[in-house]
């Protein structure tokens, strides 16, 4: 019997926070707990993104407390796809003002996203071929090591 069969688990915790379902827009109204569950970003980390102008104008109940909503569950979710590029934080909060400015920042906010991807691309290059090093030397050591056995049991 398998862990999975005796906890009656049948997700890989390890594969990062449980996705809640999110609810109809309308009905979009999240705590910051529930955007923590969502994303898992920490707290704190919201709180920063909301004062550095990362975020866009967070809602308020009438208690004080933060309302997030889909479209800022989709925007949180740019923002770590843009973390995951190497995005400076300094542009990434440019490209929000750009965001907010409107449409005729269009061209600005190409120009922005399309030196991202050059970079990324870059990146992915420097990335293969240091995999293909890696893989060179995962195929010596187990030629060498498959080498050592024979010789060892011979």
């Amino acid at each position: 019997m398998t862990v999975m069969e005796t906890t009656g688990t049948s997700t890989d915790s390890c594969a990062g926070p449980p996705q809640a379902e999110r609810r109809p827009d309308g009905e979009d109204s999240y705590t910051i707990s529930e955007v923590v569950a969502f994303t898992g970003l920490t707290a704190h980390t919201l709180r920063w993104y909301e004062r550095i102008g990362l975020m866009p104008h967070i809602d308020r109940s009438h208690t004080g407390q933060r309302r997030y909503s889909n479209g800022d569950l989709d925007w949180l979710d740019l923002v770590g796809k843009l973390r995951l590029t190497g995005m400076p934080v300094a542009d990434m909060v440019r490209y929000a003002e750009l965001m907010r400015e409107g449409e005729h920042t269009y061209g600005d906010r190409f120009e922005l996203l399309e030196a991202t991807r050059r970079d990324v691309i870059t990146r992915i290059a420097e990335l293969q071929d240091t995999l293909a090093v890696l893989d060179r030397k995962i195929n010596f050591y187990a030629k060498a090591g498959r080498a050592y056995e024979e010789e060892k049991a011979g």
